[in-house]
């Protein structure tokens, strides 16, 4: 029997937390999942522990089993993970339960912790290699848990449902307030995987106890056609003896699950803190007897709110190039330079001033707080720029909601310069996500928060990048999360423009080039050798040289800059000025005739 035609009859009951019992019957100090080759015995115990208590479904000790957790090879991995699934085999088997008949098991797969700069095919290879072993073994359930949002799980899962039959479980974590460390909302992540036909059964694990997850899950609508499952936490640990500690309280446990399990949910069990007790407890509480899935889901009322219009070229007329000019808010506390620059702007009718966040990672003021302040004295439409660096997904939306407050209206979502090597010891970088994951958070802002007057917003689009298709699908991936614009990195030459009305020709995406005129060669050598992202041939070089004056050097950068928009004045929607020291009154002599 498939698992699916158990649900079309009875609710599952599925296990609690491997690490929490394996820490409590051990005194050895271990991560669990090696304990599949060092104490198979104990790994069966627990297994059978769980089964007797009455889990119909039971998940592999493998949430940590990759590379990056092991800190081992793929050969280890694999080995890993099948012991994992043979011990799980034995313990089915010494239970007296028959596996595909009063039992099932999962192949478990928790986050791999890569860093942001990991490459995505990197990613996608760890977690195939991970599926592939599974359903080497006879897997025919694979439960992904614990994840923050699908990027780098939904190609995989595409991938692995190409080749085989196998039932898929995506289950997300979130916090008290319903947002995963992306900064997504439960309602977004469960709608985003009931879109993916790949996916079989959705739901929440983890981050928060019962109570929170019924209150969570009763503002959701769930995504027709897809089993609901909900495994929260025992509740909320305390830290004793450097030890984190769930209370006991299997009892509220399983009362709260009894409410979690009428919303039509159909896979019950437990996360952190909850031992076989708890399993026991919620097996006797609910009511295993299934409804049709089509009573299953809650309709949200949809509220429809006519958007209004705040982007930065809503007055522009058709067929006008929109100008963007970027002003470095200051390094200290002095900022007579930077509004000097943004009246001088002013008079010159741009469409938007930007400013950039700490770039090349070194402190700068606050690009919303002195947006707020260019905007306050000369109203002039203001876009800063914010990154993924410095904040994590609580912080984030909570920036972005003062910026709303406070009048922004556009911006642009980058994920921003790592910190200098440096100084890396003592400050740490913090990316949680990069820019696409960060337009998400603006994205569900828009439809949740700003719905009356949403936020425009854009993104950054490297054209130098060694391999320009990846960059075309990223301006895709962007775009598809609501990006309305791309400011490119600066164009010196004729080929970067080849390269540049490639990608508009690919994606059709709103396209403001960048344009940096240069001011002198030694301004030059420091933006080819300093400035990552930007190409500054060595037959831009030679056209400044060293005996040039601040009049000479100027004129050949705005020489340069015509060139360029020559060569792109017919395929791209506008221009971005990045212009060195801040001297603005450059754009003016560029667009002089």
């Amino acid at each position: 029997m498939k698992i699916q035609q158990y649900l079309q009859n009875e609710k599952i009951i599925c296990d609690g937390a491997f690490g929490t019992y394996f820490s409590a019957i051990t005194e050895e100090e271990m991560l669990p999942e090696k304990a599949n080759i060092m104490r198979p015995e104990l790994v069966k115990r627990i297994h059978a522990s769980y089964l007797e208590a009455g889990a119909v479904l039971i998940r592999t000790n493998t949430f940590a089993s990759n590379r990056v957790s092991l800190q081992c090879g793929e050969s280890d991995v694999k080995e890993n993970i099948r012991c994992a699934w043979r011990n799980a085999l034995e313990a089915v088997s010494v239970s007296g339960r028959t596996l595909g008949e009063d039992c099932f098991l999962a192949g478990d797969i928790g986050p791999i912790p890569m860093d942001s700069g990991t490459p995505e095919e990197d990613i996608f290879r760890e977690y195939k290699l991970i599926c592939d072993t599974f359903l080497s073994e006879g897997a025919d359930i694979l439960l992904f848990e614990t994840f923050s949002d699908l990027d780098r799980i939904l190609p995989v899962i595409e991938a692995v449902k190409k080749e085989r039959e196998v039932f898929v479980i995506v289950q997300f974590c979130v916090n008290q307030h319903g947002y995963s460390n992306a900064g997504i909302s439960a309602g977004r992540l469960l709608r985003e995987a009931g879109e993916a036909v790949q996916i079989d059964a959705v739901g929440l694990n983890c981050g928060v106890g019962p109570g929170h997850l019924y209150t969570i899950l009763d503002k959701i609508e769930f995504p027709e056609g897809k089993y609901i499952t909900a495994l929260p936490n025992a509740g909320y640990p305390k830290l004793i003896k450097n030890r984190m500690i769930f209370r006991d309280n299997a009892e509220y446990f399983s009362r709260k699950m009894k409410d979690v399990s009428l919303r039509g949910v159909d896979i019950l069990g437990g996360c952190c803190g909850t031992t076989p007790e708890y399993i026991s407890l919620l097996k006797e509480a609910v009511d295993l007897r299934q409804v049709k899935k089509e009573a299953a889901g809650h309709r949200a009322e949809e509220v429809k709110i006519q958007p209004g219009n705040s982007s930065f070229w809503k007055e522009k007329g058709k067929g006008e190039k929109l100008i963007a000019v970027e002003i470095s808010p200051p390094p200290g506390a002095d900022d007579e330079k930077v509004m000097e620059a943004a009246f001088f702007l002013k008079e010159h009718k741009v469409d938007v001033i930007t400013f950039p966040d700490s770039p090349s990672g070194r402190t700068r003021a606050d690009s919303i707080l002195m947006s707020m302040k260019v905007a306050q004295e000369t109203g002039l439409c203001v876009m800063p720029h914010i990154c993924c660096r410095d904040k994590n997904a609580i912080a984030m939306r909570s920036q972005l909601l003062g910026a709303y407050i406070n009048g922004i209206r556009n911006m642009l979502v980058i994920t921003g310069d790592p910190v200098p090597t440096l100084i890396r010891q003592e400050v740490k970088s913090v990316f949680n996500f990069d820019s696409v994951g960060l337009m998400k958070i603006v994205s569900e802002l828009n439809q949740e928060e700003f719905a009356k007057d949403p936020v425009t917003f854009g993104g950054a689009l490297n054209h130098n990048r060694p391999n320009l298709e990846v960059e075309v699908g990223r301006v895709k991936k962007k775009m598809a999360q609501g990006a309305g614009f791309f400011l490119t990195q600066p164009v010196f030459t004729l080929e970067e423009a080849k390269k540049l009305r490639y990608v508009k020709e690919q994606t059709e995406a709103k396209i403001l080039c960048g344009i940096m005129p240069l001011v002198s060669l030694r301004n030059a050598q420091f933006i080819k050798n300093e400035m990552a992202g930007i190409n500054v041939t060595e037959e831009v070089i030679a056209r400044f040289l060293p005996e040039m004056t601040r009049e000479e050097g100027e004129r050949t950068g705005v020489e340069i800059a015509k060139e360029v928009i020559g060569f792109t004045e017919d395929f791209v929607d506008g221009y971005y000025f990045s212009i060195p020291f801040n001297r603005v009154y450059l754009v003016e002599k560029i667009f002089q005739k």
